[in-house]
Parts: C-alpha cells; sequence; structure tokens
C-alpha cells in the first residue's frame, strides 16, 4: 500500500515537474525603474484595470506638475476632473447614483496608482474624502439624501471635506467639544474643528458634533451626531494651516459659533453619529496605507534609475552595495506591507468590520514608505536635497501617514489589546 502511494505520489510530483518544464518560466514584476507593475499575481483582473485606467489618466500629469501646484499651493482641479469625467470619484458608491459599485480592494490599486505616478499625497488627497468619506451616507442616508448628496460628488459637481478632529481632543474623539442645539428646523452648532483637509474649496462638510452633553449620556459613545451640510463661510471661519508637505491639498482650523444647519441635513438618528462616523475608519487606514505604498514605490523607482545612471569614481553609484542593499531591503518591505493592506481590503469587501490587517497594513506602509523615502534622498546625495530631482517632496509627505488618521502609537495600543488581549493602556 506504502509502495503504491509512494508510486502514485512520485508520478504526480513527476508530471508537475514535466509540466512545468513545458512550459515557459512566468515572470512576476515588472522592474520596479517602470510604473505600472501590473503583473502581481495576487491582483484580481478588476484591479488590473483600474491600475491601467488610473495610470492612464495620472501619465498626464508628471512630477513637474505636482511640484507646481505644491509650490503654489494650488489644488489640482485637472486631475480631479479627469478622474470625475471618467467616473472614477464613486468607484465605491451605489451604481444607481453613477457609481461603480467596486470594492476598497480596487479604490486601494486607485489611490496607490495616483500616489505612484509621482503625485504622492498631493494627488491622493485631492480625491480621498470621495473614496471612503461617504460611506455613512451610503449606509445610513436616507433614499433623498443618497440622491441629494451622492449624485453630485460622484460627478465632480461638488467636493466634501470630514470634520472630526478637534484642537482639545485630538484622537480622542468621544470628548469633542463642538457642540449642536435643536432650534426648530435647525440645529446651531457651535465650536471648532482642526486638521480639515479641503476646507477652503469644499462645497460640503461631513462633521461630527455633540448633541447631548457628555454628562448626560449613558456611554462616552452616544450623544454624538453627524451631519453633511454645506460649508457655509459666512458663518465658518476657516484658517489654513501652514505646514510641511502636501501644500497642494490644504488643511485647516474651523470656528463656528451660530452655525445653522437644517436639521435634514441630519444623518441617521440623532445621537448616533460616532457608530456612524466609524464604518469609514477602516478604509481610511486602507486606503492610507496604498498611498502611502504609492509614495515609497516612486521614490525606489526614481532612486533605481538614478543609481543606474550616476557614475561616481568610474562607476554607477548603483553597483556599490551601500546604495543597492538599502534599496533592494525597501522593496521587500513595502511588498510585504502592500500584501498586508491588500489582505486587509479583501477582508473588508468581505464584511469583516474588525480593524487588525487594516491598522496593521496602515502602520507597515506608513514606515516603509518613510524609510523608502528617507533612503531615496541619501542615495541621491546634494541632489537629494533638491526640488528638481523631487525626492525631497516625496520626503516630506512621507511624514503624513506615520501620523495620520491615527498615530503609530495608537495602532499599537490596537493591536495590543484586540489581538494580544492585554491590559487597555490609555
Amino acid at each position: 500500500m506504502f509502495s503504491g502511494f509512494r508510486q502514485g505520489r512520485h508520478q504526480r510530483i513527476g508530471y508537475r515537474y514535466g509540466a512545468l518544464r513545458s512550459h515557459p518560466t512566468k515572470c512576476i514584476h515588472t522592474r520596479a525603474t517602470e510604473y505600472l507593475q501590473a503583473k502581481d499575481p495576487d491582483m484580481t483582473e478588476s484591479q488590473r484595470t483600474v491600475r491601467e485606467a488610473i495610470a492612464k489618466i495620472c501619465s498626464k500629469y508628471p512630477d513637474e506638475y505636482w511640484a507646481r501646484k505644491d509650490e503654489t499651493h494650488e489644488f489640482p482641479l485637472d486631475l480631479h476632473g479627469d478622474l470625475a469625467r471618467d467616473g472614477w470619484l464613486g468607484i465605491c458608491m451605489p451604481q444607481e447614483y453613477g457609481g461603480s459599485e467596486l470594492g476598497i480592494s480596487e479604490a486601494a490599486v486607485m489611490m496607490q496608482t495616483i500616489s505612484e505616478s509621482g503625485a504622492g499625497m498631493n494627488g491622493a488627497s485631492s480625491v480621498h474624502m470621495n473614496i471612503f468619506g461617504l460611506e455613512p451616507v451610503v449606509k445610513f442616508g436616507t433614499e433623498e439624501q443618497k440622491e441629494r448628496w451622492l449624485v453630485p460628488l460622484i460627478k465632480g459637481e461638488e467636493r466634501a471635506c470630514f470634520g472630526v478632529t478637534e484642537p482639545n481632543t485630538g484622537l480622542d474623539t468621544l470628548k469633542l467639544q463642538s457642540f449642536a442645539r435643536r432650534d426648530g428646523d435647525y440645529y446651531i452648532l457651535k465650536g471648532s474643528k482642526i486638521w480639515i483637509s479641503t476646507a477652503k474649496s469644499a462645497d460640503k462638510i461631513l462633521i461630527l458634533v455633540r448633541t447631548t452633553p457628555l454628562g448626560k449620556v449613558n456611554k462616552p459613545s452616544h450623544g454624538l451626531s453627524l451631519f453633511y451640510t454645506d460649508m457655509d463661510r459666512s458663518q465658518v471661519e476657516v484658517t489654513e494651516i501652514p505646514k510641511m508637505g502636501r501644500a497642494a491639498v490644504d488643511s485647516n482650523m474651523l470656528f463656528f459659533d451660530g452655525w445653522k444647519v437644517p436639521a435634514t441635513d441630519l444623518l441617521g438618528k440623532e445621537g448616533n453619529g460616532f457608530k456612524m462616523v466609524m464604518q469609514g475608519m477602516n478604509a481610511e487606514r486602507i486606503l492610507l496605507g496604498a498611498e502611502a505604498l504609492g509614495l515609497g514605490y516612486a521614490a525606489l523607482r526614481r532612486t533605481a534609475q538614478y543609481a543606474k545612471d550616476r557614475v561616481v569614481f568610474g562607476r554607477p553609484i548603483g553597483q556599490n552595495q551601500g546604495i543597492q542593499h538599502p534599496l533592494a531591503d525597501s522593496w521587500m518591505k513595502l511588498e510585504a506591507a502592500r500584501l498586508v493592506v491588500y489582505q486587509a481590503a479583501r477582508m473588508y469587501d468581505e464584511g469583516y468590520a474588525t480593524g487588525e490587517y487594516a491598522n496593521a497594513g496602515k502602520y507597515l506602509a506608513a514606515e516603509a514608505a518613510f524609510e523608502a523615502c528617507e533612503r531615496a534622498v541619501l542615495a541621491h546625495g546634494g541632489m537629494g536635497y533638491a526640488k528638481e530631482y523631487h525626492i525631497e517632496r516625496y520626503f516630506r509627505e512621507a511624514m503624513l501617514p506615520r501620523i495620520a488618521p491615527v498615530s503609530r502609537e495608537m495602532i499599537y495600543n490596537y493591536i495590543g489589546e484586540k489581538v494580544l488581549g492585554l491590559p487597555r493602556s490609555y
């Protein structure tokens, strides 16, 4: 019996070996010096289609375009318009409102590809809110609200921003102090928000405020309400925050006192806002992770090419292991992070609600991207410090995924508590 089993096993192995020998060797990856590595065997056909289509659009916008936008602090309306015309702003939105109804798996590919084109966080952040931000509207909005809000957003006729973080509370969202009181057909909002991207140009804002005082609720997560309303600058003071990078997409402080918001702009039930806003948190982490990956790959691509072309002491600097090995290490770390990010995306699309992989993917991608960008600057030497080579712009932007939308330390806390079962540390 055993000899027969072994013989059959050897026959099966021999068949597989013969089959492998009779077919040409498969190539998994295109060169890292090329944009659009679309041969990854883990990608679905849908993901490849998205990657190729987005890359075609982004090819119109070289690094010089993004350097100019970063220098002049101009929002990239051109790219936003092209993506809107081809229907990409609604990649995850329902078809009945003009969306494509694809998953976060495809959206992550889209965001990585935009970033990887050289657009970095300037390009990705210009459409980031469209992809995940209105998930609460999709899941909890009335039919009238969905028609009123989703259709113009998907068409690119309206742009939205997201208002949660506050100056005095930071990541402690349950302690936010902005308040809304009901007054007939309106809510009157008073408070402030910070780090609100695109608030200078946005038409709408998805904003979380407290409608029941913290001292009067059974749980801190109760009594928070979510509104999607007009960004009325006659009632909201918007002050831009000068910052380190991603200057084409503004970041702002908001102040409001007596802001009248129609009661019809309340999303879902009063007091249930925290539960609704949490619907998009894992998606946002996944997308930020994908955007960070794109930035890391862009830096690696430019640096690998530079290391081949730059000759010092009679040889290309890429022939030196002091240059070659750190770049090889960064490629492996980016690929490892990519696999975790896309695993998280698949799990999200399959309905998993917990955030272990979303948080881990965002963390790993952000760290790998930052290291790749730092090594890119060092490999370029003095030219890495020059704007001409674009690496310094990547390096400045690579800090952002490490601190937003959640810090590295809070991800450690989440994994420690939820995965390792350790006592809560904060």
